[in-house]
């Protein structure tokens, strides 16, 4: 086989997988013996061509002109993921403060010493406006999701409890928690609703862990956050998730063995956010960042292989799908314009919306107040266009790159506040694009589907080939 090119239609109109030609192929080396990639970036098309065939693949033959048939069809799907997306999502945080003194956090210190709770009765409020508000939005039959994010949500834990049972029909709850605080009656209550639970832990040992992550005591949290671990094992809504660092590279596979050990569902290895300027002072190196998440994969795979249990990397998966099947990503970072802003937001104790909780402390971004303002108007404020305006095709070098809507120039906020501007590239232009080159090698050598979540590309769950072609 040549090349191929095959498309699944996901349940909001994406593809599957493209692997064809078009009018202004790109040639991307993805370090394959056998294979290289051509990109026409502008509809995301991409084909997987032996490099011994690549002539005869470029000639103006039935592949061309299938895929000029559908180019219209995948220019405008890729253009209503982009632009023509609505809110489904927000990332509450309910309040301002926080017992760990990580050294990456983006929400400022003072703001997470001594910052304010959101009252019971303020929390539920806001959650009454954001039913009225996702009721115009949602379609019918689709829950919204609330997730209770950071700062440490479980310092405010009577306002979280209450929230959730007054709202436990009407959403689909997550809580993202740095783990000290989930002892067994917040497990058994945050079980008992089906609440997905998302913990942080950045190495296999404590001493790994110590070097980003301590009370604003010094204390270390590493075996609190293992009990947890423990005591979650069996929930099926689980997740870990480890953020990489300079002091964390070397130990990201015997992390990887420690998760999938205590059954881990589902985890991210992250590359740090370096919005604030105390992440920059352990952020990795490009190509070391690469090569340790990478053998970190590869381990994934190989614990795959011996057991049969499969833990996603689902920041990773989320590449995977950006290549396979756009609109199926279960992330909204990888593409330009990110989620912020678009497909969810981020509230503030006091009532402010902000795109993204990156934002939370930027109080340039803030676009307006839940209580006191029409949440249509805050989407379309001068903070959130700013974000939700950024757009890859814009920036230098990002708007003559191959792959740039596979990975989307991450993070907004990082540009912004690291690089000098929205139309700047984030933090890791280097690490995503060996991501990509990593995720196109699973692709040719068959081998994707380990990496991704079981009966991702099932029909019954919307998603249908939309374009296949075979050259012989």
């Amino acid at each position: 086989m040549n090349a191929v090119s095959h498309n699944l239609t996901a349940p909001s109109a994406g593809r599957y997988a493209n692997l064809g030609v078009g009018p202004t192929l790109l040639p991307f080396d993805i370090g394959h013996a056998d294979y290289m990639a051509l990109s026409e970036p502008e509809t995301a098309f991409w084909a997987l061509v032996r490099k011994d065939q690549l002539a005869a693949t470029l000639a103006d033959g039935p592949l061309m002109r299938s895929y000029r048939e559908k180019a219209a069809d995948f220019a405008r799907e890729l253009h209503a993921l982009r632009f023509e997306l609505k809110p489904s999502a927000v990332y509450v945080n309910p309040t301002e403060r926080c017992n760990l003194n990580c050294t990456y956090c983006y929400i400022p210190e003072g703001m997470r010493r001594s910052g304010q709770h959101m009252a019971a009765d303020k929390l539920i409020a806001a959650l009454e406006r954001l039913k009225v508000y996702f009721g115009t939005v949602v379609p019918e039959g689709k829950k919204p999701r609330i997730i209770f994010h950071g700062a440490e949500p479980l310092m405010n834990r009577g306002a979280l409890f209450a929230a959730i049972d007054a709202f436990k029909d009407d959403f689909v709850f997550g809580v993202q928690t740095n783990a000290t605080l989930l002892d067994d009656e917040v497990i058994a209550f945050l079980a008992d609703r089906q609440v997905s639970i998302g913990l942080s832990l950045d190495g296999p040992l404590a001493e790994t862990t110590d070097a980003t992550r301590l009370t604003f005591g010094g204390k270390s949290v590493h075996g609190k956050v293992l009990r947890a671990m423990d005591a979650l094992r069996g929930y099926a809504s689980w997740s870990v998730i480890a953020t990489c660092t300079e002091k964390n590279l070397d130990q990201l596979v015997p992390l990887v063995d420690l998760f999938h050990a205590r059954e881990v569902p589902t985890c991210m290895l992250n590359a740090v956010r370096c919005t604030l300027p105390g992440a920059r002072t352990v952020r990795p190196d490009d190509e070391a960042l690469a090569r340790g998440f990478i053998a970190a994969l590869e381990r994934t795979h190989e614990l795959f292989r011996q057991t049969g249990r499969k833990m996603v990397v689902a920041n990773f998966a989320n590449i995977l799908l950006a290549i396979l099947a756009p609109t199926a990503r279960r992330l909204m970072c990888d593409i330009s314009p990110c989620g912020g802003g678009r497909a969810f937001f981020a509230l503030a104790p006091d009532g402010g919306m902000f795109p993204c909780s990156e934002f939370i402390g930027l109080d340039e971004f803030r676009g307006g107040n839940l209580f006191t303002d029409r949440i249509e108007d805050v989407l379309e404020s001068p903070a959130f266009r700013t974000v939700t305006e950024r757009n890859v095709d814009r920036i230098v070098p990002c708007k003559g790159c191959a792959i740039r809507h596979f990975c989307g120039s991450p993070c907004p906020a990082e540009a912004h506040e690291m690089n000098g501007g929205m139309e700047r590239v984030g933090a890791f232009c280097g690490f995503y694009e060996e991501q990509t080159r990593y995720a196109f090698r699973l692709i040719a050598d068959g081998k994707a589907d380990d990496f991704l979540w079981d009966g991702w590309d099932a029909k019954e769950g919307g998603v249908e080939s939309s374009f296949e072609f075979a050259l012989p």
